[in-house]
């Protein structure tokens, strides 16, 4: 009875935690001067159906399907999985080579289970698809490929912007000029895989690659920082990047000077590229800034 009298005698100061009263929350944890962005606050009523063109960081209610005995803590702790995306064909091409390479990876790298997800080249499309490929796997990493048609390297890309300018129209028909991906929204966001050590392993194994420092302003940049602004207002701990590969041999053909790439070259680069992010938490320190 003493020792219950004496817990009573020091809660009785402190006032009970706050419960949230019909107000939005967040899955964040606080922290002094953190603030998340009001598109990822998690509405306590079950959220309405999406449709098309709606905002890609609406709030997404876990799964509730239980864990089987066992595997909660697994499932939950994104440490076996890496997701991989591709974007289907766009701009009148019949291949993507981002895609081509998803399928032909082997089903696991360093031990860890790979996933694929094939994404539409769609703005905010794009963004919705993969976040549900995140909540669905909860991956270590998510490696997002893209196609840069014109470059003779697999670039790693370092940085997304804040920014959709659109030369061309996405295969929904949008072509947004000078809008914001995320209103509010930070100007923009590094890759957290170590891309420096990712363009190392690379080059070692033969496989032309070098750090790019822009993702340029159509649906890859888009959901590159998509990606990331949803993982950072998430809580989720998976780190991501994008990587574009260059146009494959076979988009080249009729195309005198091109440059290309064989989607077996680039198959090696992005496997050895995994393995490089999967051993290093940190990224290696070495210049490989340009000078234009």
């Amino acid at each position: 009875m003493a020792n219950l009298r004496r817990r009573q005698k020091t809660s009785r100061g402190r006032p009970p935690p706050a419960e949230p009263r019909g107000g939005p929350r967040s899955h964040r944890r606080p922290r002094p001067g953190a603030e998340v962005p009001p598109q990822l606050m998690l509405e306590p009523q079950a959220p309405e159906p999406r449709e098309k063109g709606s905002d890609p960081f609406s709030a997404r209610k876990r799964d509730p399907t239980p864990f089987p005995p066992g595997e909660k803590r697994k499932a939950r702790g994104a440490q076996k999985v890496v997701l991989v995306t591709g974007f289907e064909s766009f701009g009148g091409d019949s291949v993507n080579p981002s895609w081509e390479v998803c399928e032909r990876l082997p089903a696991s790298i360093a031990g860890m289970r790979i996933e694929v997800c094939r994404v539409p080249c769609e703005f905010r499309r794009a963004i919705e698809v993969v976040a549900d490929a995140i909540e669905r796997h909860r991956p270590a990493l998510v490696v997002s490929l893209g196609l840069a048609a014109g470059r003779t390297h697999i670039g790693v890309e370092r940085v997304a912007i804040n920014v959709d300018d659109a030369r061309i129209a996405d295969n929904a028909g949008a072509q947004p000029v000078d809008e914001p991906i995320a209103a509010g929204g930070p100007a923009a966001y590094f890759s957290t895989l170590p891309a420096k050590a990712m363009v190392a392993a690379m080059r070692r194994a033969g496989v032309p690659a070098e750090v790019s420092n822009s993702a340029g302003t159509f649906v890859c940049n888009h959901l590159m920082y998509g990606v990331l602004h949803f993982l950072a207002g998430s809580g989720k701990r998976s780190r991501a990047g994008f990587v574009h590969v260059p146009a494959s041999e076979e988009m080249v053909l009729d195309k005198r000077g091109a440059p290309s790439m064989s989607v077996a070259t680039m198959v090696r680069g992005i496997e050895t590229a995994i393995e490089a992010a999967l051993g290093h938490a940190q990224d290696v320190r070495i210049a490989e800034g340009t000078l234009d």
